[in-house]
């Protein structure tokens, strides 16, 4: 994410990838796995602290990475019906782009507490 002198979130450096994709490609022995990019920092860890509920995702290649990484998510307090696997690693295009949405977030509201869910 490129970032303003304030460093706020001003663009993408990948418009057309990832930064995933990017280090799967630069550490391709390395499972990467992209996950809890699309709520404020204090959310990452207290996922109860905003209603209605967040979803997180996983992006990536490694179904047994995957797998570990949703056990960290779980032990985070992240209900495991909420943790949306969007499979390989190039779905990390959608939720990086996210943060497109943050500098207009936080100007209205602060540091509130903010997350992305799906409505279901």
């Amino acid at each position: 994410m490129r970032r303003d002198d304030k460093g706020m979130p001003i663009g993408l450096f990948y418009p057309d990838s990832s930064v995933a994709e990017h280090l799967q490609a630069a550490l391709p022995h390395t499972s990467v796995v992209k996950t809890l990019n699309t709520m404020l920092f204090t959310v990452m860890g207290n996922p109860k602290s905003v209603s209605p509920s967040p979803v997180v995702f996983l992006s990536g290649n490694d179904k047994d990475a995957k797998a570990e990484v949703r056990k960290l998510l779980t032990a985070f307090g992240w209900d495991d019906a909420l943790i949306e696997d969007l499979v390989p690693i190039f779905t990390a295009r959608g939720p990086e782009a996210f943060m497109h949405f943050v500098p207009h977030i936080i100007g209205n509201h602060g540091f509130a507490p903010f997350a992305l869910t799906i409505a279901r």
